[in-house]
């Protein structure tokens, strides 16, 4: 058996690292990451759902500007079903219009019972007959055609063309839109101040640290550049995280809502979980200018 020489002390001998010059602090960066993960989280939902509705509130105003309702009034020696056939056949010879469709007694009557109630005598009011109409996409009837032809016929009848709901379900999507943007634009300003608070704990922790260098003649970029770039990598981390729950909240809401998602109100399609992409991009962009601001502001306090 040949005796232990110092090559092989040497090599026995616990390898020597340096330590970074920025000491890492599990609890303090987990604490971070998890704070950075949850304001993504909702930041990206957000995101998804103001698509989701701006979807929905396009959908709904394609289909209520493709169509009209007509309200026949009958004049004194005819049926309201009379009238109402009479109506839908001036309305068919309307060039860009499809099939008219008179609704029956009962059809009109279901659509007034959730105003009046189920306890209502429907069948005593002198409800108008209903005729709806399709337009053609591509050639839509001009303005007022409708109205001519029924006057031309000699109908008493009104023409809703959806002009008032319109408007409505078009303010209703901007108004998603802006809501969405105000929520992103808060927890924006929230990891800010989260990141910045976190970049003042992280200088007042190693103060000592920070001091030994700017006295060895490290220049004050190289400080902030190192809690900067600790801070883009933590940010980026939570914002992958917040990106990867909410798309997986998303395809939850997708899978179980089927073909138009959680509800009509909010369609989520499959391509809307790319939203989530640039989020831990967005997120590191965040996390840098604030730790950059904070310790240049900090860094150059020192004496």
């Amino acid at each position: 058996m040949r005796k232990p020489t110092a090559k092989d002390a040497d090599d026995l001998a616990p390898v020597w690292r340096p330590s970074p010059l920025l000491p890492r602090s599990r609890t303090q960066d987990l604490l971070l990451v998890f704070v950075g993960a949850v304001l993504c989280f909702f930041a990206c939902l957000s995101v998804i759902a103001a698509i989701g509705a701006d979807r929905a509130a396009r959908g709904w105003a394609s289909q209520l500007k493709g169509s009209a309702t007509i309200l026949v009034r009958p004049s004194a020696n005819e049926t309201p079903d009379s009238a109402a056939e009479r109506a839908a056949s001036a309305l068919g010879g309307v060039k860009g219009v499809g099939v008219p469709v008179v609704l029956t007694k009962e059809e009109a009557e279901a659509l007034v019972e959730p105003w009046l109630g189920q306890g209502a005598h429907l069948a005593e009011l002198p409800l108008p007959r209903l005729v709806s109409v399709d337009f053609d996409p591509k050639s839509p009837p001009a303005p007022g055609a409708l109205e001519r032809a029924l006057k031309a016929a000699g109908v008493d009848a009104v023409v809703d063309d959806h002009s008032r709901w319109i408007k409505d379900i078009v303010h209703a999507g901007s108004m998603a839109r802006v809501a969405a943007a105000a929520m992103a634009s808060l927890l924006i300003l929230a990891a800010a101040a989260v990141i910045a608070f976190a970049t003042q704990a992280g200088l007042a922790a190693r103060h000592e640290i920070v001091e030994v260098l700017h006295i060895s003649g490290a220049e004050d970029r190289f400080i902030i550049a190192l809690f900067q770039n600790r801070l883009a990598e933590l940010s980026a981390a939570g914002g992958a995280a917040g990106a990867l729950a909410a798309a997986l909240v998303a395809a939850i809401v997708r899978l179980t809502g089927g073909g138009e998602g959680l509800t009509p109100v909010l369609p989520i399609a499959w391509i809307d979980l790319l939203a989530v992409l640039p989020c831990p991009l967005i997120a590191a962009g965040i996390g840098a200018l604030a730790a950059r601001f904070t310790a240049t502001r900090l860094v150059r306090g020192l004496p």
